[in-house]
């Protein structure tokens, strides 16, 4: 974090990552962000799994009936996860579902909820960022299913997300699959609605960000002269999300030793959220070495889970 943190606040236009985001408070403030009226992805997600539950299944797990790890990137709450982790238990699959996530607020929750609600289930939950997943997924033997659900894979830059892309093709082999979430290009204004609600869920969960750097790195952020921000450029497909100074300041960070002035309506990039069109989905899985073997979407087109298969 340090270093993310000192690097991003020294360039001329001034970020922090998301990936910070989701400590234990910001992780609670994302399931409150997933329940809003104006936030779409999730409800329409799990509408689209309930409903193709036994296609996607079928689709993942191996045809020979052998044993596999189930391995999802960015676990959270499980929510939707657990339509799948249900079906393929009355399936009578064998597999071993190893939820990951940097949030360990989020991963006792979900492994006490499982234990509750699926006592037959193998879990493994492994408390890690995306880059110490993928080397723990390289270092286990047998056939793996990826799940990344949500709309995570729209947060990356493109390069980041092609990059990604191929780190993630890497371990994996051509009778492995990944499932991914892609949140897809629609009506300008509803998506902006989505990630500037009306109730204020979404700026508490951009200023939280400021809150953490206060507790982590002795920072001493005035969160009341700060706002959130969000935009949306339907050319590029990105929502941005900033933070912005509302008044001249400078900003203190004791654990490291650095001093940081802002200028008044100064911002701070922290997010970025991509929407995807189905061309743009089957170019970005072609050049990261896989293919797609299913397209699955809801009946609005709003959003879309595709299973990826790697290339041999």
């Amino acid at each position: 974090m340090v270093e993310h943190v000192r690097e991003g606040l020294r360039k001329p236009f001034k970020t922090l990552s998301s990936m910070y985001f989701y400590d234990d408070e910001g992780s609670r403030l994302f399931q409150e962000i997933m329940a809003l009226p104006e936030y779409y992805p999730t409800r329409t997600e799990f509408g689209l799994l309930t409903e193709h539950a036994a296609a996607i299944c079928a689709a993942l797990r191996p045809t020979s009936g052998e044993p596999f790890y189930l391995l999802e990137l960015g676990a959270g709450d499980g929510l939707k996860t657990k339509i799948l982790l249900r079906h393929l238990l009355e399936q009578g699959a064998q597999f071993t579902y190893v939820p990951v996530d940097i949030s360990t607020g989020a991963l006792d929750g979900l492994s006490a909820a499982l234990q509750a609600e699926l006592p037959g289930l193998a879990v493994e939950p492994v408390v890690a960022d995306y880059a110490d997943a993928l080397t723990l997924m390289a270092s286990r033997p047998g056939r793996k299913a990826v799940l990344f659900l949500g709309s995570n894979i729209g947060n990356f830059f493109p390069a980041e997300r092609q990059a990604f892309l191929q780190r993630l093709r890497q371990p994996l082999t051509s009778d492995d699959r990944l499932l991914i979430g892609f949140d897809l290009q629609k009506d300008p204004r509803q998506i902006r609605a989505a990630y500037d609600d009306a109730q204020g869920v979404t700026a508490a969960f951009n200023l939280n960000l400021l809150r953490r750097l206060n507790r982590e790195l002795q920072a001493d952020f005035d969160l009341t002269a700060w706002q959130h921000y969000t935009d949306y450029d339907p050319f590029t497909g990105a929502v941005r999300s900033f933070l912005v100074s509302t008044k001249a300041q400078t900003v203190h960070m004791a654990a490291i030793a650095e001093s940081v002035d802002f200028a008044a309506w100064e911002m701070i990039h922290t997010e970025n959220s991509y929407k995807f069109t189905r061309p743009l989905i089957e170019k970005l899985a072609a050049d990261a070495g896989f293919a797609m073997q299913e397209f699955f979407t809801d009946n609005q087109a709003f959003f879309s889970d595709v299973i990826l298969t790697p290339k041999a």
